[in-house]
């Protein structure tokens, strides 16, 4: 078994890296990349070289390309201390066009194109636009700057290698002081006066790295990271995990006290404070409640997370599913060709046959009638807009499980190992208990962990229907707005349920059916 299932990691994660790889080609190599910018409203402010830039910019921040400009690379010999500030400032100094160029801007200029022609950057020099021999247009400014195609192999390893990040005491840049970890049984955020064990960095990216809180799961690290990528349209600038896994709604304040001692009401969750270089500088609010540059902090908020609306609705109707499904499925086997078995049989057709949204919305209209709230309202306490949803994934579900049970289940009464148990003088209630649903089960158990680990990726028709704030549409919505960083994670998150669901499905079989082995033995 052991080798089995190592065996089966080990393809499983090749096949992941498959199917990133081939993801990643179509998006970076078969789409026109022109598309990212149809809905950008700020592509349309910008004009002239201005636009030219903010393309080729917004390319590399879209992992298309590698991009560097001329103004950033002056900066880097300048932090290195190959240039001062006055040759910096001197050298940045673009001429209108090239010809016009002091000498100083000249011998850098010439370096720098030199420099990254050599890595096999195409360099470009966009010259001044002119709105008046005298008055340069608006976006207009004389631009230089240097990209190159990122190859598909390296944007591969690259989001790979930085798939998990570990935060460590080097993790921030800047001068912090004394780099390490603190560890304390009395988190200094609660007054160090309740028991709340803590690890708190400095020179860390996150300030806390563990603690402990009243809400599930009490226990939070924020050592380990999953980075899936960054969102740049559908969720501007925030991560995928913390799109999927951060609570949603309005906003929960209550009383806290920042490091300075200063006491507000505010939704702030200072656990989450990450390091933002420079942020007390000329911040007089920073300023008044923090003491270093941890200032970056999440919120608290009152509704569970994109994943947990889809995870709790899903979860719900998968189990309702399987007990009501299986039950059916063995009257339906039992009174084969009867009217039970013949109304589940309109019922399996009816829902096989008409599209999904349709009985969808004929299931809205009808609850409707019955009084049942249709659109879900997330800041609401009732838990009735719950039930439409749950209802509305059930019923594909509970077909397919009435569909598949009544199968296996005929399959098994018509087997010769039946007929012995008959002539042997077993009773037909014995019979079905012990040998028929006992062997049909086998098939059906395969599926079940794959039924519960997909309840977390949601349902785009359904949470669309019922406004549903789950996961469900985020691919979708992701695709539509060509947000490739969202396309790719989301994809590697469906992509490590499809393999995990396959091997516990396997699992699960061979602790049902004591005949499945998984280990291969020696003729």
């Amino acid at each position: 078994m052991t080798k089995y299932l190592l065996r089966r990691i080990l393809h499983g994660i090749v096949s992941i890296c498959i199917v990133v790889g081939i993801v990643m080609i179509m998006i970076y190599s078969m789409l026109d990349r022109n598309q990212i910018f149809a809905s950008d409203p700020q592509y349309t402010k910008v004009s002239n070289n201005d636009k030219t830039v903010y393309k080729y910019r917004t390319w590399k921040d879209y992992g298309y390309i590698d991009y560097i400009t001329y103004g950033d690379y002056l900066t880097a010999l300048a932090k290195d201390g190959q240039i001062d500030e006055e040759t910096r400032s001197a050298a940045s100094k673009l001429g209108r066009k090239a010809e016009n160029d002091k000498e100083v801007a000249q011998e850098y200029v010439e370096k720098f194109r030199q420099e990254y022609e050599a890595q096999g950057y195409t360099v470009i020099r966009l010259d001044a636009i002119m709105q008046t021999p005298k008055k340069v247009a608006p976006g207009g400014q004389a631009k230089l700057f240097a990209y190159r195609d990122r190859p598909l192999y390296l944007r591969l390893v690259n989001y790979f290698t930085h798939l998990v990040e570990v935060d460590t005491i080097h993790a921030v840049e800047d001068d912090v002081g004394e780099r390490g970890l603190t560890y304390t049984l009395y988190d200094p955020l609660y007054g160090g006066e309740k028991f709340s064990p803590a690890i708190i960095g400095n020179g860390t990216l996150h300030k806390y790295l563990l603690y402990c809180d009243d809400s599930f799961p009490y226990i939070h690290q924020n050592l380990f990271t999953i980075n899936l990528g960054k969102s740049y349209s559908v969720n501007k600038n925030i991560e995928v995990t913390t799109t999927m896994t951060k609570p949603q709604g309005a906003f929960v304040s209550k009383e806290i006290t920042y490091p300075t001692g200063l006491v507000e009401v505010s939704a702030d969750d200072l656990h989450t404070a990450v390091y933002q270089s420079g942020s007390l500088e000329g911040n007089a609010i920073n300023s008044a409640r923090f003491t270093d540059n941890y200032t970056s902090v999440l919120t608290n908020k009152a509704n569970m997370s994109r994943m947990g609306y889809s995870f709790t609705i899903g979860i719900i109707a998968t189990v309702c599913a399987y007990l009501i499904g299986l039950p059916l499925a063995l009257l339906m086997a039992l009174k084969k060709d009867k009217l039970a078995d013949q109304i589940g049989t309109a019922y399996i057709v009816f829902i096989t046959a008409v599209p999904s949204l349709s009985y969808i919305l004929i299931f809205k209209a009808l609850g409707y009638m019955a009084g049942m709230p249709t659109t879900f309202i997330m800041d609401s306490k009732s838990k009735l807009m719950f039930v439409m949803p749950i209802v509305s994934l059930i019923l594909p579900a509970l077909a397919g499980q009435m569909r598949w049970g009544r199968r296996f289940m005929i399959d098994q009464m018509n087997s010769d190992y039946v007929k012995f148990a008959r002539s042997g003088g077993l009773s037909e209630g014995e019979i079905f208990r012990k040998h028929i649903f006992k062997n049909a089960i086998i098939p059906i158990t395969h599926g079940i962990p794959g039924a519960l680990l997909f309840a977390m990726t949601g349902a785009f028709i359904t949470e669309r229907v019922y406004v549903v704030p789950g996961i469900g549409g985020l691919l979708i919505n992701a695709i539509g707005a060509y947000d490739n960083g969202v396309i790719v994670g989301v994809t590697l998150f469906y992509a490590v349920l499809s393999v995990t669901s396959t091997i516990l499905g396997d699992v699960l079989m061979s602790l049902v059916d004591p005949r499945i082995s998984f280990t291969t033995k020696a003729r």
